[in-house]
Protein backbone atom coordinates (compact mmCIF):
# COMPACT_ATOMS: atom_id res chain seq x y z
CA UNK A 1 0.00 0.00 0.00
CA UNK A 2 1.24 3.04 -0.92
CA UNK A 3 0.85 6.32 0.93
CA UNK A 4 0.92 10.04 -0.72
CA UNK A 5 3.09 12.68 0.66
CA UNK A 6 2.55 16.50 -0.23
CA UNK A 7 4.84 19.36 0.41
CA UNK A 8 5.34 23.17 -0.94
CA UNK A 9 9.26 23.95 -1.79
CA UNK A 10 9.45 27.32 -1.11
CA UNK A 11 11.99 28.92 -3.95
CA UNK A 12 14.03 31.82 -4.13
CA UNK A 13 14.05 33.01 -7.82
CA UNK A 14 16.28 35.18 -9.24
CA UNK A 15 14.38 37.63 -12.01
CA UNK A 16 16.21 39.29 -15.17
CA UNK A 17 16.15 43.20 -14.35
CA UNK A 18 14.46 43.66 -17.52
CA UNK A 19 11.77 40.70 -17.10
CA UNK A 20 10.90 42.50 -13.62
CA UNK A 21 7.99 44.96 -14.56
CA UNK A 22 6.36 42.30 -17.03
CA UNK A 23 5.94 39.76 -13.86
CA UNK A 24 4.20 42.36 -11.67
CA UNK A 25 2.16 42.93 -14.70
CA UNK A 26 1.06 39.66 -14.82
CA UNK A 27 0.28 39.03 -10.60
CA UNK A 28 -1.69 42.14 -10.78
CA UNK A 29 -3.87 41.58 -13.56
CA UNK A 30 -4.16 37.93 -12.51
CA UNK A 31 -5.47 39.76 -9.41
CA UNK A 32 -7.86 41.67 -11.06
CA UNK A 33 -8.72 38.70 -13.17
CA UNK A 34 -10.02 36.51 -10.50
CA UNK A 35 -11.49 39.31 -8.48
CA UNK A 36 -13.82 40.09 -11.67
CA UNK A 37 -14.43 36.25 -11.81
CA UNK A 38 -15.22 36.55 -8.13
CA UNK A 39 -17.49 39.37 -8.26
CA UNK A 40 -19.69 37.43 -11.31
CA UNK A 41 -20.23 34.37 -8.79
CA UNK A 42 -20.72 36.44 -6.34
CA UNK A 43 -24.00 38.44 -7.89
CA UNK A 44 -25.36 34.78 -8.65
CA UNK A 45 -27.29 32.94 -11.26
CA UNK A 46 -31.06 33.19 -12.56
CA UNK A 47 -32.15 31.66 -8.94
CA UNK A 48 -29.67 33.93 -7.44
CA UNK A 49 -27.28 31.41 -6.13
CA UNK A 50 -23.50 32.37 -5.88
CA UNK A 51 -21.96 30.58 -8.69
CA UNK A 52 -18.94 27.73 -7.64
CA UNK A 53 -19.03 25.68 -10.57
CA UNK A 54 -15.80 26.43 -12.62
CA UNK A 55 -18.07 25.10 -15.90
CA UNK A 56 -20.60 27.64 -15.25
CA UNK A 57 -18.31 31.10 -14.24
CA UNK A 58 -15.87 30.31 -16.34
CA UNK A 59 -17.70 30.75 -19.91
CA UNK A 60 -19.71 34.11 -18.03
CA UNK A 61 -16.47 36.13 -18.20
CA UNK A 62 -13.66 34.61 -19.44
CA UNK A 63 -14.00 36.19 -23.51
CA UNK A 64 -14.19 39.50 -21.91
CA UNK A 65 -11.57 39.31 -19.10
CA UNK A 66 -9.28 37.61 -21.88
CA UNK A 67 -9.74 40.39 -24.51
CA UNK A 68 -9.87 42.89 -21.71
CA UNK A 69 -6.72 41.99 -20.23
CA UNK A 70 -4.76 39.65 -22.53
CA UNK A 71 -3.48 37.71 -19.85
CA UNK A 72 -2.06 34.15 -20.70
CA UNK A 73 -4.96 31.97 -21.02
CA UNK A 74 -3.65 29.17 -18.37
CA UNK A 75 -3.64 32.07 -16.25
CA UNK A 76 -7.04 33.09 -16.80
CA UNK A 77 -8.20 29.44 -15.90
CA UNK A 78 -6.50 29.41 -12.95
CA UNK A 79 -7.64 32.82 -11.97
CA UNK A 80 -11.25 31.21 -12.17
CA UNK A 81 -10.36 28.90 -10.17
CA UNK A 82 -9.30 30.50 -7.42
CA UNK A 83 -12.18 32.66 -7.70
CA UNK A 84 -14.00 29.47 -7.36
CA UNK A 85 -12.21 28.20 -4.47
CA UNK A 86 -13.16 30.99 -2.50
CA UNK A 87 -16.60 31.31 -3.49
CA UNK A 88 -17.33 28.31 -2.14
CA UNK A 89 -15.62 28.52 0.82
CA UNK A 90 -18.30 31.35 1.20
CA UNK A 91 -21.16 29.23 0.79
CA UNK A 92 -20.13 26.45 3.20
CA UNK A 93 -19.76 29.38 5.39
CA UNK A 94 -23.33 30.25 4.69
CA UNK A 95 -24.23 26.70 5.11
CA UNK A 96 -23.01 26.59 8.56
CA UNK A 97 -24.78 29.46 9.33
CA UNK A 98 -22.20 31.77 9.48
CA UNK A 99 -22.15 35.59 7.94
CA UNK A 100 -19.77 35.95 5.45
CA UNK A 101 -18.72 38.61 2.79
CA UNK A 102 -17.61 38.64 -1.25
CA UNK A 103 -14.53 37.76 -1.95
CA UNK A 104 -11.73 40.29 -2.01
CA UNK A 105 -8.46 39.35 -3.28
CA UNK A 106 -5.42 41.65 -2.16
CA UNK A 107 -1.91 39.71 -2.07
CA UNK A 108 0.53 39.75 -4.37
CA UNK A 109 0.07 36.40 -5.82
CA UNK A 110 -0.40 34.41 -9.23
CA UNK A 111 -1.36 30.73 -9.51
CA UNK A 112 0.21 28.69 -12.37
CA UNK A 113 -0.50 25.63 -13.71
CA UNK A 114 1.26 22.90 -14.95
CA UNK A 115 0.66 24.61 -18.54
CA UNK A 116 1.96 27.78 -17.18
CA UNK A 117 4.73 27.02 -15.26
CA UNK A 118 8.11 24.70 -16.71
CA UNK A 119 10.51 23.28 -14.31
CA UNK A 120 14.00 22.06 -15.41
CA UNK A 121 17.29 21.76 -13.89
CA UNK A 122 17.96 25.15 -11.89
CA UNK A 123 15.30 26.91 -13.62
CA UNK A 124 11.82 26.94 -14.79
CA UNK A 125 10.07 29.52 -16.72
CA UNK A 126 6.93 31.43 -16.29
CA UNK A 127 3.82 32.59 -18.57
CA UNK A 128 3.99 36.26 -18.61
CA UNK A 129 3.65 39.70 -20.29
CA UNK A 130 5.98 40.99 -22.70
CA UNK A 131 8.76 39.18 -25.18
CA UNK A 132 7.91 35.15 -24.12
CA UNK A 133 8.00 33.17 -21.14
CA UNK A 134 10.29 34.18 -18.48
CA UNK A 135 13.39 32.72 -17.72
CA UNK A 136 13.75 32.49 -13.46
CA UNK A 137 16.54 30.28 -11.55
CA UNK A 138 16.25 29.02 -8.51
CA UNK A 139 18.52 30.25 -5.73
CA UNK A 140 19.09 27.89 -3.38
CA UNK A 141 21.19 28.65 -0.06
CA UNK A 142 24.47 26.15 0.39
CA UNK A 143 22.94 22.40 1.50
CA UNK A 144 19.05 23.59 0.98
CA UNK A 145 16.50 20.92 1.36
CA UNK A 146 14.65 22.84 -1.32
CA UNK A 147 17.21 21.79 -4.25
CA UNK A 148 16.34 18.54 -3.39
CA UNK A 149 12.95 18.62 -3.78
CA UNK A 150 13.77 20.40 -6.86
CA UNK A 151 16.88 18.79 -8.65
CA UNK A 152 15.81 15.18 -9.73
CA UNK A 153 13.00 12.84 -10.26
CA UNK A 154 12.40 11.95 -6.59
CA UNK A 155 9.40 14.52 -6.17
CA UNK A 156 6.46 15.17 -8.30
CA UNK A 157 6.40 19.37 -9.46
CA UNK A 158 2.63 20.02 -9.84
CA UNK A 159 1.06 23.64 -9.89
CA UNK A 160 2.88 26.32 -8.28
CA UNK A 161 1.93 30.32 -6.24
CA UNK A 162 4.27 32.67 -7.34
CA UNK A 163 4.71 35.37 -4.46
CA UNK A 164 6.01 38.79 -4.53
CA UNK A 165 8.05 40.25 -1.19
CA UNK A 166 7.64 44.44 -1.62
CA UNK A 167 10.30 44.80 0.77
CA UNK A 168 13.04 43.30 -0.52
CA UNK A 169 11.70 43.38 -4.28
CA UNK A 170 12.23 39.01 -4.51
CA UNK A 171 9.71 37.03 -6.06
CA UNK A 172 9.38 33.41 -4.64
CA UNK A 173 7.95 30.25 -5.79
CA UNK A 174 5.79 28.29 -4.50
CA UNK A 175 6.01 24.75 -5.64
CA UNK A 176 3.50 21.96 -4.96
CA UNK A 177 5.16 18.76 -4.78
CA UNK A 178 4.38 15.41 -4.05
CA UNK A 179 6.05 11.66 -3.60
CA UNK A 180 4.82 8.17 -2.69
CA UNK A 181 5.92 6.08 -0.42
CA UNK A 182 5.22 2.60 1.12
CA UNK A 183 3.60 2.54 3.87
CA UNK A 184 5.67 2.21 6.87
CA UNK A 185 4.95 -0.30 9.98
CA UNK A 186 3.05 1.37 12.78
CA UNK A 187 5.43 -0.03 15.41
CA UNK A 188 9.31 -0.27 15.44
CA UNK A 189 11.61 -1.60 17.58
CA UNK A 190 13.75 1.86 17.17
CA UNK A 191 12.36 4.58 17.93
CA UNK A 192 12.80 7.67 15.28
CA UNK A 193 12.67 11.54 16.18
CA UNK A 194 11.49 14.22 14.16
CA UNK A 195 12.41 17.84 14.98
CA UNK A 196 10.27 20.79 14.37
CA UNK A 197 11.42 24.78 15.02
CA UNK A 198 8.49 27.05 15.13
CA UNK A 199 8.39 30.51 13.92
CA UNK A 200 6.60 33.80 14.23
CA UNK A 201 7.79 35.16 10.61
CA UNK A 202 9.71 33.33 8.16
CA UNK A 203 8.18 29.67 7.74
CA UNK A 204 6.00 28.56 10.16
CA UNK A 205 7.88 25.22 10.96
CA UNK A 206 10.91 23.61 9.72
CA UNK A 207 11.85 19.87 10.26
CA UNK A 208 15.11 18.23 10.67
CA UNK A 209 13.77 16.29 7.54
CA UNK A 210 14.13 19.67 5.25
CA UNK A 211 10.38 20.25 5.26
CA UNK A 212 9.61 23.77 5.60
CA UNK A 213 5.95 23.99 6.11
CA UNK A 214 3.48 27.42 6.18
CA UNK A 215 4.21 31.10 5.47
CA UNK A 216 4.49 32.81 8.54
CA UNK A 217 4.47 35.94 7.02
CA UNK A 218 1.42 35.07 4.60
CA UNK A 219 -0.20 34.52 8.27
CA UNK A 220 0.22 37.61 8.90
CA UNK A 221 0.29 39.76 6.41
CA UNK A 222 -3.62 38.61 6.62
CA UNK A 223 -3.78 39.31 10.49
CA UNK A 224 -2.45 42.75 9.60
CA UNK A 225 -4.96 43.21 6.34
CA UNK A 226 -7.98 42.32 8.56
CA UNK A 227 -6.57 45.06 11.90
CA UNK A 228 -6.62 47.80 8.80
CA UNK A 229 -10.19 46.98 7.47
CA UNK A 230 -11.58 46.58 11.24
CA UNK A 231 -10.30 50.16 12.19
CA UNK A 232 -11.61 51.31 8.73
CA UNK A 233 -15.35 50.81 10.04
CA UNK A 234 -14.99 51.21 13.40
CA UNK A 235 -13.74 54.96 12.05
CA UNK A 236 -17.50 54.49 10.89
CA UNK A 237 -19.60 54.09 13.94
CA UNK A 238 -22.87 52.76 11.98
CA UNK A 239 -24.77 49.63 12.73
CA UNK A 240 -23.79 47.99 9.18
CA UNK A 241 -19.81 48.92 9.73
CA UNK A 242 -20.21 46.74 13.14
CA UNK A 243 -22.03 43.95 11.40
CA UNK A 244 -19.20 43.64 8.90
CA UNK A 245 -16.70 44.11 11.54
CA UNK A 246 -18.49 41.00 12.69
CA UNK A 247 -17.93 39.22 9.21
CA UNK A 248 -14.86 39.69 8.48
CA UNK A 249 -13.37 39.01 11.82
CA UNK A 250 -15.00 35.07 11.69
CA UNK A 251 -13.57 34.77 7.80
CA UNK A 252 -10.43 35.70 9.29
CA UNK A 253 -10.74 33.07 12.37
CA UNK A 254 -11.85 30.57 10.45
CA UNK A 255 -8.95 31.27 6.86
CA UNK A 256 -6.74 31.43 10.14
CA UNK A 257 -7.62 28.13 12.03
CA UNK A 258 -7.83 26.53 8.51
CA UNK A 259 -4.43 27.99 8.17
CA UNK A 260 -2.98 26.16 10.87
CA UNK A 261 -4.67 23.16 10.22
CA UNK A 262 -2.85 22.69 7.04
CA UNK A 263 0.41 23.42 8.65
CA UNK A 264 0.07 21.10 11.75
CA UNK A 265 -1.39 18.27 9.45
CA UNK A 266 1.73 18.70 6.79
CA UNK A 267 3.82 17.91 10.32
CA UNK A 268 2.41 14.97 11.33
CA UNK A 269 2.46 13.32 7.70
CA UNK A 270 6.17 14.44 7.45
CA UNK A 271 6.99 12.17 10.99
CA UNK A 272 4.58 9.43 9.36
CA UNK A 273 6.59 9.42 6.49
CA UNK A 274 9.72 9.06 7.99
CA UNK A 275 8.05 6.46 10.45
CA UNK A 276 8.79 8.98 13.13
CA UNK A 277 7.15 7.81 16.96
CA UNK A 278 8.26 11.43 18.52
CA UNK A 279 8.17 14.41 17.27
CA UNK A 280 10.36 17.10 19.30
CA UNK A 281 9.46 21.09 19.64
CA UNK A 282 10.83 23.70 21.78
CA UNK A 283 9.74 24.28 25.02
CA UNK A 284 7.64 27.14 25.76
CA UNK A 285 9.15 28.38 29.22
CA UNK A 286 12.75 28.23 27.26
CA UNK A 287 11.14 30.40 23.93
CA UNK A 288 9.51 33.23 26.07
CA UNK A 289 12.26 36.00 25.60
CA UNK A 290 12.87 35.12 21.54
CA UNK A 291 8.87 35.31 20.99
CA UNK A 292 8.33 38.24 23.58
CA UNK A 293 8.13 41.09 21.08
CA UNK A 294 5.74 38.85 19.27
CA UNK A 295 1.97 40.14 18.94
CA UNK A 296 -0.06 38.05 20.58
CA UNK A 297 -1.95 37.10 17.81
CA UNK A 298 1.97 35.57 16.65
CA UNK A 299 2.26 34.34 20.00
CA UNK A 300 -1.68 32.65 19.89
CA UNK A 301 -0.72 31.01 16.19
CA UNK A 302 2.84 29.73 17.83
CA UNK A 303 1.41 27.86 20.35
CA UNK A 304 -2.11 26.56 18.47
CA UNK A 305 -0.10 25.28 16.06
CA UNK A 306 1.22 23.29 18.69
CA UNK A 307 -1.88 22.30 20.26
CA UNK A 308 -3.16 21.03 16.74
CA UNK A 309 0.04 18.94 15.74
CA UNK A 310 -0.74 17.11 19.59
CA UNK A 311 -3.65 16.02 18.80
CA UNK A 312 -3.36 15.02 15.40
CA UNK A 313 -0.18 13.44 16.15
CA UNK A 314 -2.03 11.34 19.00
CA UNK A 315 -4.31 9.66 16.46
CA UNK A 316 -1.58 8.10 14.93
CA UNK A 317 0.19 6.67 17.58
CA UNK A 318 3.29 9.53 17.46
CA UNK A 319 4.05 11.56 20.77
CA UNK A 320 5.12 15.01 20.97
CA UNK A 321 8.16 15.83 23.28
CA UNK A 322 9.37 19.25 24.52
CA UNK A 323 13.15 20.02 25.11
CA UNK A 324 14.74 23.12 25.53
CA UNK A 325 16.01 24.98 23.11
CA UNK A 326 18.60 26.83 24.58
CA UNK A 327 21.97 27.55 21.77
CA UNK A 328 19.49 25.01 19.23
CA UNK A 329 19.96 28.29 16.83
CA UNK A 330 23.63 28.84 17.47
CA UNK A 331 25.13 24.96 17.83
CA UNK A 332 26.44 23.59 14.51
CA UNK A 333 24.10 20.51 13.90
CA UNK A 334 26.96 19.22 11.68
CA UNK A 335 27.41 15.56 13.61
CA UNK A 336 31.50 15.71 13.76
CA UNK A 337 31.66 19.72 15.28
CA UNK A 338 28.91 20.79 17.22
CA UNK A 339 30.58 24.18 17.57
CA UNK A 340 28.21 26.55 19.77
CA UNK A 341 28.66 30.45 18.95
CA UNK A 342 26.29 33.36 18.79
CA UNK A 343 27.96 34.45 15.45
CA UNK A 344 27.34 31.26 13.47
CA UNK A 345 23.79 32.23 12.97
CA UNK A 346 22.97 35.55 10.60
CA UNK A 347 19.36 36.20 10.30
CA UNK A 348 18.22 32.80 7.94
CA UNK A 349 21.35 31.99 6.97
CA UNK A 350 23.83 29.89 9.45
CA UNK A 351 27.45 29.13 9.02
CA UNK A 352 29.46 27.53 11.17
CA UNK A 353 32.39 29.59 12.22
CA UNK A 354 34.58 26.24 12.79
CA UNK A 355 33.85 24.00 10.28
CA UNK A 356 32.35 26.15 7.63
CA UNK A 357 29.12 24.33 7.28
CA UNK A 358 26.10 26.78 5.74
CA UNK A 359 22.46 25.52 6.24
CA UNK A 360 19.16 27.76 6.41
CA UNK A 361 18.96 28.46 10.46
CA UNK A 362 15.66 27.30 10.84
CA UNK A 363 17.01 23.80 9.29
CA UNK A 364 19.81 23.90 11.32
CA UNK A 365 17.81 24.45 14.30
CA UNK A 366 15.66 21.97 14.07
CA UNK A 367 18.05 19.36 13.57
CA UNK A 368 19.42 20.38 16.94
CA UNK A 369 16.50 20.31 18.42
CA UNK A 370 15.78 16.30 17.72
CA UNK A 371 19.48 15.97 18.80
CA UNK A 372 18.83 17.39 22.13
CA UNK A 373 15.68 15.06 22.69
CA UNK A 374 17.76 12.34 21.91
CA UNK A 375 21.10 13.15 24.01
CA UNK A 376 18.36 13.84 27.12
CA UNK A 377 16.91 10.58 26.41
CA UNK A 378 20.26 9.08 26.51
CA UNK A 379 20.89 10.19 29.83
CA UNK A 380 18.32 10.48 31.42
CA UNK A 381 17.99 6.38 30.95
CA UNK A 382 14.90 6.33 30.15
CA UNK A 383 13.09 3.64 27.93
CA UNK A 384 14.68 0.76 26.52
CA UNK A 385 14.17 2.14 23.08
CA UNK A 386 17.25 3.23 20.78
CA UNK A 387 16.34 6.71 19.22
CA UNK A 388 16.96 8.15 15.61
CA UNK A 389 17.49 11.98 14.27
CA UNK A 390 15.44 12.13 10.96
CA UNK A 391 17.15 13.60 8.83
CA UNK A 392 16.51 14.98 5.20
CA UNK A 393 19.40 12.79 3.64
CA UNK A 394 18.65 9.86 6.02
CA UNK A 395 19.05 8.75 9.80
CA UNK A 396 21.29 9.08 12.14
CA UNK A 397 21.23 7.04 15.84
CA UNK A 398 22.17 8.61 19.10
CA UNK A 399 25.98 7.02 18.91
CA UNK A 400 26.46 8.59 15.82
CA UNK A 401 25.64 5.87 13.20
CA UNK A 402 24.25 7.05 9.82
CA UNK A 403 21.24 5.28 7.45
CA UNK A 404 20.96 7.01 3.92
CA UNK A 405 17.30 7.53 3.14
CA UNK A 406 15.88 5.17 0.94
CA UNK A 407 13.19 6.64 -1.66
CA UNK A 408 9.53 5.34 -2.00
CA UNK A 409 7.37 5.24 -5.27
Amino acid sequence: MLMEVQRTAVVKLSIPDERHDDLKRTMNTFRDATQRFADRGWAGDDDGYVITSRSRLQPLVYDTIRDNTGLHADLTVAAVNHAVAALDGCVEKMKDGKRTSRPVFTSNTAVYNTNAVSYFDGYCTLAAYGSGRVHAEYVYPEDSPQADYMEGDEWTKQGAKLRYDRQSDTYYLHVSIKQEYDELPAEAESRTVLGVDRNVDGYLAVTSTGAFVGNADLLNHKRREYERRRARLQQQGTRNAHLTIQSIGDTFADWSEDFLHQASKWLVEEAVAHDCSVIAVEKLSGIRERISNASKFQQWAFNELLRQVRYKAKAVGIIVETVNPAYTSQRCSDTECGFTQEDNRDGDEFCCQKCGKKLHSDYNAARNISHKFIQNWRTSGSGGATHHLALKSGILNGNGGYTPATTGG
